[in-house]
């Protein structure tokens, strides 16, 4: 399969093997039957990123293969969303013809959105000077007068040069209501946005009828915590990337949420907080202890939770429970499962026609 064919006729038989596989690996802990969620067969990427190689005076997209390292060169890319494989030929035309934005330029990079706006960001082996910048803003007015949203910034060694904004705003509907997320780039978003709003929809129907307050491990932009605020009187999340907090922040005002307080602190930090082991200025005017917190949601890294962060989350009568990865999830769940039960367990195929599955799971305390 190369990049520009992507095998659709084989979408149902490689979904049907994440179902086997995970049924599998989640027998141990008597999970219930899977609930199974497809993605789009083609387009679903808003992100992509893409080595450029010089040829010439030619100069093109290229990606790696992952086992033999051969390069490949990328005219189209089916994976990725209708206005990236719309935006590429254009960008490419132009850069090829000016030599202030295709000198030592090696890498491309594109966050769109479902809403029609794109961050294109181009990385360079050299200096940005202001020759690039009157460049940079020629092709940014050129492209936008083909009716391209887009925002472009320059990266070089310690240099970010921003024309205009270096964030796009997703509008995403979830559950009947619309919901505007912005997204920064270079910061982590969900990759594929159907199955975002699937994952959160999921997340609103597991805690539905929930009492008390929601505390949120990893919060990120806020994509889960302002989603879910309407099931919960009050929710507490923790994120520790500058970025995301300050995407977190704003998406809580442009949604006119106001049961949403975001800390900024790592989940191992607010489990010391939580254990009484260290004290943080940033928690200070937050009374931790005026939640009433049944309700526990962690979407961790692909490394999954820490040993600490299992015990303190093991305390919270309900554990949803978001995972990438789901060899740590299992190891996570050795330790869970001997308090709780697994009542649901999902799979969202957010990476299609690869090996990783993105699944969810719900434990109840017995």
């Amino acid at each position: 399969m190369t990049p520009e064919q992507l095998p659709v006729e084989q979408y149902e038989d490689q979904l049907a093997e994440k179902v086997n596989r995970l049924t599998s690996m989640m027998s141990a802990f008597n999970a219930p039957e899977v609930e199974i969620f497809r993605s789009p067969v083609s387009h679903y990427r808003m992100r992509a990123e893409f080595r450029v190689w010089h040829d010439g005076d030619d100069l093109y997209h290229i990606i790696f293969d992952q086992q033999t390292r051969e390069r490949i060169r990328v005219d189209s890319f089916p994976a990725a969303s209708e206005l990236i494989n719309r935006l590429m030929p254009r960008l490419l035309a132009t850069l090829r013809e000016t030599q202030a934005l295709r000198f030592k330029l090696f890498q491309i990079d594109y966050l769109s959105t479902q809403s029609g706006q794109v961050v294109v960001s181009l990385l360079y082996h050299r200096k940005l000077d202001e020759v690039w910048q009157q460049a940079a803003e020629q092709l940014r007015d050129a492209l936008r007068a083909e009716g391209f949203n887009l925002h472009l910034i320059g990266r070089a060694t310690k240099t970010k040069i921003c024309l205009d904004q270096d964030f796009v705003d997703e509008c995403l509907t979830v559950d009947g209501r619309e919901m505007i997320y912005r997204q920064v780039e270079n910061s982590f978003t969900q990759p594929n946005a159907a199955m975002n709003v699937k994952m959160l929809e999921w997340a609103l129907d597991t805690t539905r009828n929930s009492s008390g307050d929601l505390l949120e491990l990893y919060c990120g932009n806020g994509n889960f915590s302002l989603a879910l605020a309407r099931n919960f009187r009050r929710v507490l999340a923790t994120e520790i990337a500058k970025p995301s907090v300050a995407s977190a922040q704003y998406n809580i005002a442009v949604n006119q949420i106001d049961n949403v307080q975001i800390i900024r602190m790592a989940a191992e930090e607010f489990t010391q907080a939580m254990n009484g082991e260290r004290s943080f200025n940033r928690l200070e005017g937050i009374e931790l202890k005026s939640y009433e917190c049944e309700t526990i949601f962690v979407d961790p890294p692909r490394s999954g939770l820490d040993d600490e962060t299992v015990k303190m989350v093991q305390a919270y009568p309900r554990i949803l429970y978001i995972s990438c990865n789901p060899e740590t999830l299992c190891n996570n769940l050795a330790t869970l499962s001997a308090t709780h039960d697994v009542t649901r367990l999902a799979l969202f195929d957010q990476f299609p026609y690869t090996h990783h599955m993105e699944c969810g799971v719900l434990l109840t305390r017995r």
